[in-house]
């Protein structure tokens, strides 16, 4: 498993979504996601007469042994990914910030849709602002992906939705929307966001990442808890007030996942202590079954 602690001490982020594909990859043994669009699919020995433009060269160097990457689909697609840097995002679990988490999803996904032909296009929205580069599939393009997202540092609210339909209407295409966020918001401005998106018929899937000091709610005695939006600061009696919380939290967990799945939006809860090739596995597993 790939500790995100381990993997968060690796600051060149294109080596860490390298190694956090290849371990993933090696956990699937014959098996891998090449489809276009971060498809699941299988792979099958070389047999005679196969366009030889599949072959898989990465299985060789580790097999010795000649793969055919097996897809349902064999057009490439671009791959779009929403990025919520907002000051929330600097949530801190163990040494690891939502936000670090946040990019290694990005930068490993980004990579493996690049391995499979698809565009990458990212989109980071931090205090007001939206950050944009657009969509392109070639590998230069991938490292200034790489580039500006390891610049990304968190700060303000999250950007209000404006124009946000025009932006995402430019090209008439359909993209696959991969939103990796912690669902915080003020006045339901994610929600007006991916309720814009989600009528452009585009196909969208939700990461929320959630600290796992947040989901146990493990703070000792007396804590100052803070608003990293706001600045606000409440003290709570942590051991009185941690039944109560838990139950308000999956509550809340499951009006956000309820309400995401009407729009037919996939939504996937993830802890940031969850190792990132177990977290691509489950999910991309669950996106072969069709499960929303």
């Amino acid at each position: 498993m790939l500790d995100p602690k381990v993997l968060m001490t690796i600051k060149d982020l294109p080596l860490l979504a390298k190694t956090v594909i290849d371990g993933f990859m090696n956990g699937f043994n014959k098996s891998t996601v090449k489809g276009p669009g971060l498809e699941f699919s299988q792979y099958r020995s070389y047999q005679p007469g196969d366009d030889l433009r599949w072959l898989d060269w990465r299985m060789f160097a580790r097999s010795d042994r000649y793969y055919i990457r097996e897809s349902e689909i064999e057009t490439s697609i671009s791959v779009r990914f929403l990025v919520d840097a907002s000051a929330s995002m600097n949530h801190d679990d163990n040494g690891i910030k939502k936000i670090e988490y946040a990019k290694t999803l990005t930068a490993s996904l980004a990579y493996l849709a690049n391995l499979q032909g698809d565009s990458v296009a990212l989109n980071v929205f931090k205090d007001g602002e939206l950050f944009s580069i657009p969509s392109k599939p070639d590998p230069q393009h991938l490292q200034r992906l790489f580039y500006y997202l390891q610049q990304v540092d968190p700060a303000g609210t999250f950007t209000k939705p404006i124009h946000y339909k025009e932006l995402f209407a430019g090209t008439g295409r359909k993209e696959l929307l991969v939103f990796i966020t912690d669902m915080y918001q003020a006045d339901g401005e994610i929600n007006a966001l991916l309720n814009s998106l989600s009528a452009l018929k585009h196909e969208i899937i939700v990461f929320h990442l959630m600290g796992q000091n947040e989901l146990d709610f493990d703070f000792k005695g007396f804590s100052t808890l803070e608003d990293l939006e706001t600045g606000e600061t409440i003290q709570v009696n942590t051991q009185r007030a941690k039944a109560a919380y838990k139950e308000k939290l999956q509550g809340h967990l499951a009006a956000i996942r309820s309400e995401l799945l009407g729009k037919r939006i996939a939504y996937r809860m993830v802890s940031t202590s969850q190792p990132l090739d177990e977290a691509l596995r489950d999910f991309l597993i669950q996106r072969k079954k069709g499960a929303k």
